[in-house]
């Protein structure tokens, strides 16, 4: 295949058909070298085309307590209070600033997840 820029759907649509077909190339070789640029080429349309958003801050956090196995009453002890950690959940009170740091801190969320509206 010869290398190109994708600038329509259709080119993503041959460009992903023939990603399909050298999929299990050896890198080094002539389908490897294609392959691994095929795939940065590809990555760029979608990254232009496709772009997947951050998640909901409360969404994130709900995710990440799930990852950690963490109860509610774990978040309230980073947060303060068990009924603030169930108002911050439930979307009845915003995330301060200071619960804003400390989430990031002790969840491993970006910041920038975090002081996204809701």
């Amino acid at each position: 295949m010869k290398l190109k820029p994708i600038r329509t759907e259709e080119d993503y649509e041959l460009a992903l058909k023939r990603l399909d077909k050298i999929f299990d190339a050896e890198p080094g070789t002539k389908q490897g070298d294609e392959l691994e640029i095929l795939a940065l080429i590809i990555e760029d349309y979608e990254d232009k085309n496709y772009p997947i958003g951050s998640p909901d801050p409360i969404e994130a956090i709900k995710f990440r307590m799930d990852q950690m196995g963490m109860k509610q009453s774990e978040l309230a002890k980073i947060i303060g209070h068990k009924s603030r950690a169930s108002e911050i959940l439930n979307r009845k009170r915003k995330l301060t600033l200071n619960m804003i740091r400390k989430l990031s801190k002790m969840l491993n969320i970006p910041t920038e997840v975090l002081v996204k509206e809701y």
